[in-house]
């Protein structure tokens, strides 16, 4: 089990770039927009500009992960991470600025779909929603670590933005080199008919080969994702995937200064509140892994939105009233509920509500969903606040409705706790 750990946990290193890449620019989207005289259009879409790139990674994941595997997608994964690092860092200009980030982006999108693949084919049934958690554990760690190093870079002048965006060159380093020593997915190479290696990486991994065997009994080669008999699966993803976003959660922390600063926090505790943000994030996803395969995805969800609903509401009308002294205890409670729910199970249901002839396809239609609404609600965020009188409280609001109606889907879904992927399958037939 200690073997699958360590490759659960380098396979997972694409998320702590992942949150890291995503978070970063809280710390120097006002910079960026200053620097180069940006109006709140264009500010939003700098600032989304990585979203937007993060839909064409998710969207083109699933045919080369298919045809080269999971790993080797991974590698590319982590080379274009350290080029969007080194890149963002050296910008002198806005376009230049703007590729490199959407380069970035399209690493985040494609990670976000390899990586949990990658680690829920080789995760055992009774702790695959913990390891596969491992990866949004990642993501977390890596947002509050960019909170903490913008804080930290956040007095180095007008060039502050190179060194928060740039020093994830580092990490990426790290994870292209670790990335050698994980064996390819036995599901992906008994899929391709490589039977006795995956046979062999099974074995080593200290698991029975009897359900890859059970896989004869599936339709295994790869087919078109858009079927009827795989409806039930498509919805499930799509609509988790975008009432994830219609919460709010990446406006909140991409503009987690912004926030704090329409609240009268000054600009240094505009900068030191996000570290509290992030360390709440990153506690209450390490109980909701601890506690995933023991309650199950469900019931997280369904106590996590009841959670959400009433810190967004508290948020809001703390914006309206201008009682700012209680907004970061909101934003915290919101963080902690999230992370205890949706942020615990997205991309865990994702991974294997699917069967493993079109799971990349599957898991990359999450994912793109995903970061459509992520842009989305991105991009809107500043157009809002900035344009609209009391914007804060009537975005805030609405994060608050769109949760309310996702309690009623969650009830609809099934639960897929200690189940095979291919019991989950059976059962959805």
């Amino acid at each position: 089990m200690s073997k699958i750990w360590k490759y659960v946990f380098i396979a997972s290193l694409g998320g702590f770039l992942f949150g890291f890449e995503t978070a970063v620019i809280s710390g120097a989207e006002r910079i960026i927009q200053e620097l180069w005289d940006l109006n709140s259009f264009w500010h939003g879409f700098t600032v989304s500009i990585s979203l937007i790139g993060t839909i064409f990674g998710a969207i083109g994941a699933a045919k080369p992960a298919q045809k080269y595997g999971r790993k080797r997608v991974l590698q590319v994964v982590a080379v274009m991470y350290l080029l969007s690092a080194i890149g963002c860092g050296l910008s002198f200009n806005w376009y230049m600025f703007l590729f490199f980030r959407l380069l970035g982006g399209i690493s985040v999108g494609v990670s976000s779909v390899v990586g949990p693949l990658y680690i829920a084919e080789i995760a055992p049934a009774k702790v695959r929603g913990r390891m596969t958690g491992m990866f949004q554990i990642m993501i977390v760690s890596g947002i509050f670590i960019a909170f903490l190093t913008n804080y930290l870079f956040a007095n180095f002048g007008d060039d502050a933005w190179r060194y928060m965006l740039g020093i994830m060159a580092i990490p990426s380093l790290l994870f292209l080199i670790l990335l050698n020593t994980i064996p390819f997915s036995p599901r992906w190479l008994w899929l391709t008919g490589k039977k006795e290696e995956a046979k062999v990486v099974f074995e080593s991994l200290g698991q029975s080969t009897t359900e890859l065997n059970s896989l004869d009994s599936q339709d295994q080669k790869e087919e078109p994702l858009f079927q009827s008999k795989y409806r039930k699966p498509i919805i499930y993803a799509v609509l988790l995937a975008v009432f994830n976003q219609l919460t709010g959660i990446n406006a909140i922390l991409y503009y987690a200064p912004r926030i704090f600063e329409m609240a009268g926090f000054s600009r240094e505790l505009a900068f030191l509140q996000p570290i509290f943000i992030g360390g709440t994030n990153l506690l209450f996803t390490l109980i909701g892994m601890s506690i995933i395969d023991k309650y199950g995805r469900k019931k997280l969800l369904l106590s996590g939105a009841v959670g959400m609903f009433i810190f967004l509401i508290l948020a809001a009308f703390g914006l309206k009233s201008g009682a700012s002294d209680f907004l970061l205890y909101y934003i915290i409670g919101f963080i902690a509920c999230f992370a205890l729910s949706q942020g615990a199970v997205i991309w865990v249901f994702i991974s294997e509500i699917f069967p493993n002839a079109v799971r990349a396809q599957g898991t990359s239609l999450g994912s793109t969903t995903h970061w459509v609404m992520a842009a989305l609600v991105s991009w809107v965020f500043p157009i809002i606040v900035e344009n609209i009188a009391g914007g804060g409280f009537y975005i805030f609001l609405f994060y608050a409705i769109m949760v309310v109606v996702s309690f009623f889907f969650i009830m609809s879904m099934p639960e897929t706790k200690g189940k095979s992927l291919e019991q989950i399958q059976e059962d959805l037939k």
